[in-house]
């Protein structure tokens, strides 16, 4: 814990997710041609003067406010949890703020979670794994005091209320331990094996505690090879990622080498990528991610949430950490975490 407090990882990340978030906004759906003509030089790409930001930080904020409701009742549990988080969808998706390219899947599972009376397994859009599942998942490795059960089961859940694929949890997953373990000062050198065998020592495991019966509806033999879909779909990111750190050059488009990043086990392999090239450099990191040919404000929000989880706080320039949209909200859940 005292590493957490000391460099306040929790309040870096979520400012980095959101740093990342308003430098890629402006840059998603353009190809790395397209970029270099509008913004310059990669390396020298600047934070709009409006630091907007997209659903990936309103969408963060959300889960972060739901963990706080949750746990302000008690531990941490699949119905403490589901229901503020519900709850903080179905707001998100009906607000006037909601008009930054959300994504397809979360709009048709949060307008289906509207119906109180539906089970959320049956809003879940199981056949979805994109990005949309661990964009947002960044709070639960940050929030201290849950077991390894507890994070798991919760970065699942989140996911499968909107994207029910099992890849889109096995990733959520992934990402949040991959936030969690640099908060609390893993050598980023030795990361990708340790997320390896997190998803090896995983595979089988369906937190049937906190899904439910969602397997079911995906036609799978039984839970464990519902759930085991996902970690290989993850491991062979991971394999990707680990090749692509020893031989990619950071003058190339990261996603040639681990893919573009609109689904999960993509946007985490991408933004892990960026960060692991520019341990060092948060915002140069930053900026290889925003100027990218796929879903860069997602790419880079990850790299940020990877980057501050690692460095703190003071990773970020205090010119650009005050510009950047809903910087109170994300204060104040920083500030909760890191105390």
């Amino acid at each position: 814990m005292t590493t957490l407090v000391h460099k306040q990882a929790a309040t870096g990340a979520l400012t980095g997710l959101a740093l990342g978030d308003a430098l890629g906004y402006p840059t998603e759906f353009s190809d790395v041609p397209s970029i270099l003509a509008t913004f310059g030089p990669w390396r020298q790409l600047d934070l709009p003067g409006r630091a907007t930001v997209s659903d990936d930080t309103q969408m963060t904020l959300a889960l972060g406010r739901a963990v706080r409701t949750a746990m302000d009742r008690g531990l941490l549990t699949p119905l403490r949890l589901a229901r503020p988080l519900r709850e903080e969808f179905v707001d998100w998706y009906q607000s006037p703020e909601n008009n930054r390219a959300p994504g397809r899947t979360c709009m048709k599972a949060c307008h289906l979670l509207k119906d109180e009376s539906r089970p959320w397994q049956d809003a879940s859009q199981i056949d979805s794994k994109g990005c949309g599942a661990n964009m947002r998942v960044a709070p639960l490795g940050l929030v201290p005091g849950l077991s390894d059960e507890q994070r798991a089961g919760a970065a699942q859940l989140q996911s499968a209320l909107t994207h029910g694929h099992p890849t889109a949890l096995a990733a959520s997953d992934l990402t949040a331990h991959a936030v969690r373990l640099l908060a609390q000062g893993a050598e980023p050198t030795g990361l990708i094996g340790l997320l390896r065998s997190y998803a090896l020592e995983n595979r089988g495991r369906y937190h049937e505690r906190w899904l439910g019966d969602l397997w079911r509806r995906a036609g799978d033999p039984s839970p464990e090879r519902f759930i085991a879909r996902g970690w290989d779909e993850c491991l062979e990111a991971l394999e990707r990622l680990r090749h692509a750190v020893r031989t990619v050059s950071p003058e190339t488009d990261p996603c040639l080498a681990t893919g573009e990043g609109w689904i999960a086990e993509e946007a985490l392999a991408t933004g892990l990528l960026c960060f692991l090239l520019f341990v060092d450099e948060p915002l140069t990191a930053l900026r290889r991610a925003a100027c990218t040919a796929g879903d860069s404000d997602s790419i880079a929000c990850l790299t940020g949430a990877f980057a501050g989880a690692c460095l703190g706080a003071e990773a970020w320039p205090t010119e650009w950490a005050d510009r950047i949209e809903y910087r109170s909200d994300l204060l104040t859940l920083g500030a909760l975490w890191d105390a």
